[in-house]
C-alpha cells in the first residue's frame, strides 16, 4: 500500500542524518575511521550516534571512565548484538521498565539510553514489535518506521481501552517509548504516531525552520492553547494515525475493530476543529516542501 501523500522521503532529513552522525562520531573518535550502517541505514546510524553521545556525556559528567570508554569502543551502541530481525530490517526492542527511566536536569520527560547493561526485550515483546512493524509496512508506513522507529522501549503492558502513554524526546531521535497492549495493530498505530514526531523534529531541524514561540493555537487534543510547534506536531502525528487506522480497520474484527472505529471517529471530530488554524500555522513554516507535506497529510486525514 502506498505511503500517505506525499511520501516521507525528504532530502534535507537524509542530509541531516549523515552530517550529524559524522560530527558526533568525529567528536567521540577523532582519529578513528567511522564504519557506517550498523543496522543498514544512515537513519539508524543517526539514532545510535545520539544514544552514544548522550551516554558518553552522562558518563563524563559522572567521571565514570569505564562507561565512557565503553561508548568510545562501541560507536554503534552494541546495536548488532541487541537488534532483532523484523519485516523492516534490524530493530532494537527493549523493555527497560518505567522505574528505570531517568529524568535529566533539563527535562522531566523520562528516557532510556543504550549502554553496557542494555539487554533485549523478552521474546514475546520482540514478536509483538515485529508484528507491529509488519502491519505498518503492509499499510504504507514502512519508510517512516524504518528511519524513525529504530529503538523501541516497550513500557507498561495494559488492556485494550486503557490509556496508553507514548513519547519521544528530541535528544534521542529514532527512539520511541510506549505502553502496549497485546495487539500488534494498536502498537503499530502508536509507533507511527511517535515516528511522525521524530520525522517532524528532524525535518524542522534540517530545513532550519524557526517557528514563532509567540504564536498559539487552540488544541482540541489538549483543550487549551498550544504554541505553534506543539500544534503543528499534533496536526501531523494524529493524522498519520488516522490514515493508518482507516487502512487497517477492514482487517480487524470484534473488540479490536470497535476500539479502532471509535478512535477514528473521535479523531475525525478533533481534527476537523483544526482546519482554519492549521492553514494559519502552516504560514510559519518557511520551507515550501515541508509545508506541503504537512498540508497534504492533514488534508488526507480530513477526507477520511
Amino acid at each position: 500500500m502506498d505511503a500517505p501523500a506525499p511520501a516521507f522521503d525528504f532530502a534535507p532529513v537524509q542530509s541531516l542524518h549523515r552530517d550529524r552522525t559524522h560530527r558526533i562520531r568525529t567528536v567521540l573518535q577523532p582519529t578513528e575511521r567511522h564504519q557506517a550502517n550498523a543496522l543498514g541505514t544512515a537513519a539508524a546510524d543517526y539514532c545510535l550516534a545520539h544514544h552514544v553521545l548522550e551516554g558518553a556525556e552522562t558518563a563524563a559528567r559522572a567521571r565514570d571512565t569505564a562507561v565512557f570508554d565503553w561508548y568510545r569502543a562501541h560507536p554503534d551502541a552494541n546495536a548488532p548484538a541487541l537488534s532483532i530481525p523484523t519485516p523492516l530490517g534490524p530493530r532494537i526492542i527493549l523493555a527497560p521498565g518505567v522505574e528505570r527511566l531517568p529524568r535529566s536536569a533539563i527535562s522531566e520527560t523520562p528516557y532510556y539510553v543504550l549502554g553496557p547493561e542494555t539487554a533485549p526485550a523478552p521474546p514475546d515483546l520482540q514478536e509483538l514489535a515485529a508484528e507491529a512493524f509488519a502491519s505498518g509496512r503492509l499499510n504504507g508506513f514502512a519508510d517512516l518506521l524504518i528511519d524513525h522507529a529504530v529503538v523501541v522501549c516497550l513500557l507498561r503492558r495494559k488492556k485494550l481501552g486503557n490509556t496508553l502513554d507514548s513519547w519521544t524526546i528530541t535528544r534521542l531521535p529514532g527512539t520511541i517509548y510506549c505502553d502496549h497492549v497485546d495487539e500488534p495493530i494498536v502498537l503499530a498505530r502508536d509507533l507511527i504516531h511517535e515516528a511522525g514526531h521524530n520525522w517532524l523534529n528532524d525535518a524542522l531541524a534540517a530545513t532550519t525552520c524557526k517557528i514563532s514561540e509567540e504564536a498559539t493555537f487552540q488544541s482540541p487534543w489538549k483543550r487549551t492553547m498550544r504554541p505553534a510547534f506543539g500544534f503543528l506536531h499534533a496536526c501531523w502525528a494524529f493524522p498519520l494515525t488516522m490514515i493508518y487506522t482507516a487502512r487497517v480497520l477492514p482487517q480487524t474484527s470484534g473488540s479490536l475493530h470497535r476500539f479502532l472505529a471509535a478512535y477514528l471517529k473521535q479523531q475525525r471530530g478533533l481534527l476537523a476543529a483544526t482546519s482554519h488554524d492549521h492553514t494559519r500555522a502552516l504560514d510559519l513554516i518557511t520551507d515550501p516542501g515541508l509545508a506541503e507535506r504537512l498540508r497534504s497529510v492533514h488534508r488526507e486525514a480530513l477526507s477520511l
